[in-house]
């Protein structure tokens, strides 16, 4: 334990990746924990938003070895070389699913008798998450996918003012991409949209943190919503707008059914048994110009989009209404199955083959665009960081002061922070002894 009996915390530099420059806490963050009598110590980086001198003004520590911390946080997976014996670390480990590439990791921590807490499973009494970066992924990922459906209508010969788009990273902060944002809300209010695109409909599966996130940026364009229950008729009308942009957000009863086709839906039913309900989302896609993603899956779950729906609907020389797919739940193969693989914010969108199946990176191609960047958050890294710490920081200070080396029946942490230990000094704890399976040998 640190002085007085708080624990001395550790803030790891990112380095998954080039583009990761967010960070758990802020020098503002910082400040705060120091004048607690919380010491911080944070390794220097060179491409971390934030610079090691406003750490140091902050109060904190910098310095290379945080070997002496007694908690480290981090944002993305620890490389496995990096634990310490009996060492406790905080960041998104990505092991709940037994995501085998993050097996080694789990595995190393146990081994040295180390302590996990992933902010994933910082959770209420009804599951939802506290910490999270999701509204933002939703931010970065519709400008994203707007950037990419004005590159994907450019392709195909058509001009937008979806063209004066910059990708998140172009923009110094997310003001200036919203200032950006009305003004081609203010040209599709006069010049309206080319007779060929209109009604121009986007879809937005799921109603969490993601897809409010992606509905705000939306919502700076002229608009009007449509319920899913009244869009094919509404297409089938000519009572929309080339002036205008239309919205329809999709909830669960939306996107299955009953396989029992005299039952009806139940939202907690269709939770605990998925193997009840079918996908029908599909009934949708032929509407659509755009499909936004921002639902949680598993593979107990149906799909929105499978491959089979996008190879029947490409085949024969077909043009679907569906241009693009902003993937922002970005599961490989998974809710949209066309999503083969995740991308970088350098390259975020890529072309899938509907008829070959396979990938070809940009706009140009006969099948959706689909805009699949693996690290959304990471493109509005400084609001993204602010934000992020300011949740922390609910939790940090009783973090600081518990002894995380007491029995977990002992742990006097928060509640909600509670549920977010997924191994103690070496230990699944019982919430998560399931992952057991996935570290056995394959």
């Amino acid at each position: 334990m640190g002085v007085g009996g708080v624990l001395k915390l550790g803030v790891r530099r990112e380095d998954k990746n080039e583009w990761e420059r967010r960070v758990p806490l802020v020098p503002e963050n910082v400040r705060a924990l120091v004048a607690l009598g919380i010491p911080v110590l944070v390794q220097p980086s060179k491409i971390r938003v934030f610079k090691d001198e406003e750490f140091a003004a902050a109060g904190a520590t910098v310095q290379e070895d945080l070997s002496g911390c007694d908690l480290v946080l981090g944002i993305k997976e620890f490389p496995v070389a990096f634990f310490r014996e009996g060492q406790s670390c905080m960041f998104f480990a990505h092991v709940l699913k037994g995501q085998k590439h993050n097996m080694p990791m789990l595995r190393r921590m146990m081994e040295l008798g180390c302590t996990l807490l992933d902010y994933e499973k910082v959770t209420d009494d009804r599951g939802r998450r506290l910490v999270f970066f999701g509204n933002f992924a939703g931010l970065a990922g519709m400008i994203e996918t707007l950037h990419a459906l004005g590159k994907r209508l450019e392709a195909e010969g058509t001009r937008t003012p979806f063209l004066g788009l910059k990708r998140p990273l172009g923009y110094r902060a997310l003001g200036e991409a919203k200032a950006a944002l009305e003004v081609v809300g203010e040209w599709i209010a006069s010049e309206g949209i080319p007779e060929a695109l209109s009604p121009m409909v986007f879809g937005f599966s799921g109603y969490g943190n993601v897809s409010r996130g992606a509905q705000e940026v939306f919502d700076l364009l002229p608009h009007e919503s449509v319920a899913p229950e009244d869009l094919a008729a509404f297409m089938r009308s000519t009572r929309f707008s080339r002036r205008k942009l239309y919205k329809v957000v999709f909830k669960e009863e939306d996107l299955v059914a009953p396989v029992d086709r005299k039952a009806r839906f139940d939202l907690q039913e269709y939770y605990e048994h998925p193997e009840r309900y079918r996908g029908v989302f599909e009934r949708y896609l032929p509407h659509l110009t755009v499909l936004v993603n921002g639902i949680y899956w598993d593979a107990r779950y149906p799909r929105l989009v499978t491959k089979k729906w996008v190879r029947e609907a490409w085949s024969g020389g077909k043009r679907p209404r569906l241009r693009v797919i902003g993937d922002i739940s970005c599961d490989v193969e998974g809710s949209v199955e066309c999503t083969v693989k995740p991308m970088e914010p350098d390259r975020p969108s890529y072309v899938y083959s509907a008829l070959g199946g396979g990938v070809s990176d940009g706009y140009v191609g006969n099948g959706p665009v689909i805009m699949a960047v693996e690290i959304l958050p990471a493109e509005l890294p400084r609001e993204a960081s602010v934000f992020f710490g300011e949740t922390l920081m609910r939790y940090l200070p009783d973090i600081a002061r518990a002894d995380l080396r007491a029995d977990y029946a002992g742990l006097e942490l928060p509640a909600a922070v509670k549920r977010s230990v997924i191994v103690h000094k070496g230990a699944l704890t019982p919430d998560y002894r399931y992952i057991e399976k996935f570290l056995e040998p394959q």
